[in-house]
């Protein structure tokens, strides 16, 4: 049986509390990025690549579209809603604004935005995955989320004009996209100068024993349960922990997003690094 909202947002809260108990700033303490060259993060020089191919994630997420929103909650014991809340509170989009999540999905992104602003802002939900835009133009019909409207399209390929946007953000899509870089440029690319490009991905705890204890969740227990479940035959939820394995993460991918042409990009680990926020400005 799920666990409620509640439940998980307490749960996170008091993830970052034993993290910072022992030294380690959490989710609320903004890491800043030097210019100095970033260090790599610790990876298996012997992990598999991973077929991002625009075909096979479409077909991939396609099929499990029906069971995404459930399986995303399931899975991650609702603490996937607590890192939603928290980036729309770190990011503080304004009534007025004109917002863009690209890689959308159904839109639990742009309907966390909207439900912030009290539906006083223009929110554009992207993703090539028309299966996906469905049922978050279902979910936004139902919940009378009439400022939101979704675009069938590539992040690498944005059909919007140049500097358009006061937030450009895409969560846990990113690591999806068959050109990080092409993706991030072209987020930048829409943004208007002084806006912000918001990234939300997972990533791997740096500290132990949580780092383990995470890393044997994520590659073994997850999976399993995961395609059993979603009765899935593209694998999804292999292709999960090993698109997040070999995807940039903390300075490395904040790096990523200066090259793209965005400044001041810090970061905001989430629930011991299971997930993490980057912020950058045009």
């Amino acid at each position: 049986m799920a666990l409620s909202a509640s439940i998980g947002e307490r749960l996170a809260d008091w993830g970052g509390r034993c993290q910072a108990g022992a030294g380690r700033c959490q989710a609320a303490v903004v890491i800043h990025m030097s210019h100095s060259v970033p260090e790599s993060i610790e990876s298996s020089p012997s992990a598999p690549s991973v077929n991002k191919s625009g075909e096979r994630v479409r077909e991939m997420f396609g099929e499990i579209a029906p069971k995404y929103d459930r399986m995303n909650h399931l899975l991650s014991l609702h603490v996937d809603r607590y890192w939603r809340w928290r980036t729309v509170r770190l990011l503080g989009p304004q009534p007025g604004q004109r917002i863009l999540d690209v890689c959308t999905g159904t839109g639990d992104l742009a309907l966390a935005f909207s439900r912030f602003v009290k539906g006083q802002a223009t929110i554009i939900g992207a993703d090539f995955c028309p299966e996906m835009l469905e049922i978050g133009r279902a979910k936004t019909e139902r919940l009378k989320a009439d400022n939101i409207n979704f675009v069938e399209a590539d992040a690498q390929q944005l059909p919007m004009n140049a500097d358009t946007f006061d937030l450009v953000t895409v969560a846990f899509g990113l690591r999806n996209v068959e050109d990080t870089d092409r993706g991030l440029r072209e987020m930048a690319r829409v943004c208007k100068p002084g806006g912000q490009v918001g990234v939300l991905e997972f990533s791997e705890p740096r500290r132990w024993p949580i780092r383990g204890l995470y890393g044997w969740y994520f590659r073994n227990v997850l999976p399993k349960i995961g395609n059993r479940l979603s009765k899935n035959q593209n694998q999804a939820y292999q292709y999960l922990p090993q698109s997040v394995g070999t995807f940039a993460a903390y300075e490395e991918l904040a790096a990523q997003m200066e090259q793209a042409g965005l400044n001041s990009v810090r970061f905001h680990p989430l629930t011991f690094g299971i997930a993490t926020l980057y912020v950058g400005r045009k």
